[in-house]
């Protein structure tokens, strides 16, 4: 077995974006750095963000606002963030000649439209800081004394470093490589993971409609969760119908809300077609609508209303013959057409697991890290950045930039303090 020993200051663990910035960042300092990656190639999941598109972070320059996105555990981030925050990202990255747009939502994407572009940007970074990197080296164990970590033993030898920064992710997308590893390893250090759960997830609906309407993008509806009766909460966006149920912005927007109501009992969703308009307007409008069609039958009057995938599913709910004549239809008939438009009602059966959720809801207890450096508080000699801290926010860039500006502060930290 070839040992390597002794020949690093700083050890990083897992080559995602985090990674990737903490290990680039201890090296510009100075420090001689390994960068361990279990897969044959680096940032395997950053490659899949934003459908390739890679969306690196969001345009949101008040540190207030943006913390807010991150929900009850946000407030840790305020020091990452005012060290490196969005600003710093984009600047970084466009020194670095990556050409960076703003997108609808604030969203911000590489002008080329490529994650590998992004991908490249932050290998260059490693290369020019000399950075050492060793793939298909996946951790068997971490050997420890006392406060301090002594080594790391691979699969094919050892490695001992003053320093070592965990940046292994969470469980979502165990494809890319991440599969809970480092919740293990912190574990075994000591440290309290809080309740795992997948987040920015598609949802399954116990009726059968997304075989029905499946392939079918809806822009622009509402969703309103409701929970014994009472309405939780409500989202606009869009969603897309899958054999299983609902995905899209909008459902992987409410998917970590949901899966904390399902906790407490069933869950079902009511979906808004036409959100811009009030019951009474749009009672107008389908009135408009069965005045230009009157001579037509119902299931031939809803083209100017509906997508054309979705009309059969609507004349089917409700329960209108849809061979009827449109001037048939009574106005109790009518409203009710009107109501189902307003609120097809669905039934959360759950949500789908971490295979396709975008990132992982929990992780290493906040309160066992010091946000104001990354560094553990109960391993004198360990950093964490990254997916594996319990920290998480919406789609739209953030997780990302969470992952940049804790990747960018341990890698820091761990350079500099000794």
């Amino acid at each position: 077995m070839e040992k390597i020993k002794g020949n690093f200051d700083v050890a990083v663990i897992g080559g995602g974006p985090s990674g990737m910035m903490a290990a680039g960042r201890a090296a510009e300092l100075g420090k001689k750095v390994v960068l361990l990656e279990k897969n044959e190639s680096l940032g395997k999941k950053l490659l899949l963000t934003g459908k390739g598109r890679c969306n690196l972070t969001n345009a949101e320059f008040n540190l207030r606002k943006l913390v807010e996105n991150y929900g009850k555990n946000g407030d840790f981030l305020y020091h990452p963030f005012s060290v490196f925050g969005v600003k710093e990202v984009i600047d970084f990255f466009e020194k670095m000649g990556l050409r960076t747009k703003i997108e609808r939502g604030n969203r911000v994407f590489p002008k080329s439209d490529n994650s590998q572009d992004v991908l490249d940007v932050l290998k260059k970074y490693l290369v020019k800081n000399s950075v050492s990197i060793m793939y298909n080296s996946e951790i068997k164990s971490i050997g420890k004394e006392g406060r301090k970590i002594k080594k790391l033993i691979l699969k094919n030898g050892e490695i001992e470093a003053e320093k070592y920064i965990l940046c292994t992710g969470g469980k979502a997308f165990p494809g890319t490589g991440s599969t809970g590893d480092g919740f293990k390893f912190a574990k075994d250090l000591s440290h309290n993971i809080t309740d795992l759960s997948p987040a920015l997830v598609p949802i399954r609906i116990k009726e059968d409609f997304g075989k029905e309407l499946q392939g079918l993008t809806l822009k622009n509806i509402g969703i309103s969760v409701f929970q014994n009766r009472k309405k939780q909460f409500s989202e606009f966006g869009e969603c897309l119908f899958a054999h299983f149920g609902l995905s899209g912005p909008i459902i992987l927007e409410i998917s970590k809300k949901v899966g904390g109501l399902l906790k407490q009992g069933e869950v079902e969703l009511f979906l808004d077609l036409k959100p811009a308009l009030d019951f009474e307007i749009l009672d107008k409008r389908v009135q408009r609508d069965f005045q230009k069609y009157q001579k037509k039958l119902f299931k031939n009057s809803l083209d100017d209303l509906l997508p054309q995938k979705m009309i059969p599913f609507i004349i089917k709910m409700s329960g209108l013959e849809p061979d009827r004549k449109v001037d048939s239809i009574t106005k109790e008939e009518r409203h009710n057409l009107v109501r189902l438009l307003k609120g097809v009602k669905m039934t959360v059966a759950g949500l789908l697991g971490f295979e396709e959720a975008i990132v992982t809801s929990g992780g290493v207890s906040l309160k066992e890290i010091d946000s104001k450096t990354m560094k553990s508080n109960l391993i004198d000699n360990l950093f964490f950045a990254g997916e594996i801290i319990d920290v998480d926010g919406p789609t739209g860039g953030y997780n990302l930039q969470m992952c940049w500006s804790t990747g960018r502060l341990a890698g820091e930290s761990a350079a500099k303090l000794s």
